[in-house]
């Protein structure tokens, strides 16, 4: 279903961001992930260092992260072919900080403290927290054929992750009825 029409507007900016999941002939796997921004007209960037036409790229970066069947990350690269300041592509060697981080519970934590602030690309940054979603999409299969994980108290952790594995909802009560905490027909 579509949204509902919008009130008659202007497009000012846009932003593409494009990830997909691969699994590589050596057993590993990998992400890449690619964001692209672009104004619907020209204008000066504000340090003036350069004018963009309409549809130029203001900001286009491309990330490659490399990971094993536990999420470890055993390479990360990046290029960045578009930027406002000359100096930004200079930034993409920091991703090699990433060797080693579990893409998981804590992965942007990660993220900000080895490329936070002037260690890194906030665009880069961005990025790499939708690619941490699409290395686990990639890998579901796998995960689906191992023992479901569960907390201390034996209850499965994908439960009040988010809103459909909440314990009151029907999800929930079909795939664990023993964990539901909703309400009960009659």
């Amino acid at each position: 279903m579509p949204l509902p029409a919008p009130e008659p507007r202007e497009e000012l900016h846009l932003r593409r961001i494009e990830a997909r999941g691969f699994r590589r002939q050596d057993g590993l796997f990998e992400v890449e992930g690619r964001v692209v921004d672009s104004k619907t007209a020209s204008f000066k960037l504000a340090h003036g260092e350069k004018r963009l036409a309409a549809g130029e790229h203001l900001h286009e970066m491309t990330v490659r992260i490399t990971f094993d069947r536990d999420f470890v990350v055993t390479d990360a690269i990046a290029v960045t072919d578009a930027s406002p300041h000359s100096i930004c592509p200079e930034v993409t060697p920091a991703l090699a900080g990433l060797k080693g981080l579990t893409i998981g519970a804590g992965w942007n934590r990660g993220v900000r403290e080895r490329l936070g602030g002037a260690l890194g690309c906030q665009h880069i940054n961005e990025l790499l927290a939708q690619m941490a979603t699409v290395a686990f999409q990639s890998l579901a299969p796998l995960r689906q054929a191992l023992p479901q994980k569960l907390d201390q108290n034996g209850r499965p952790v994908k439960i009040d992750s988010c809103y459909a594995y909440g314990s009151t909802r029907e999800v929930v009560r079909v795939r664990w009825p023993e964990h539901y905490d909703g309400p009960h027909g009659g």
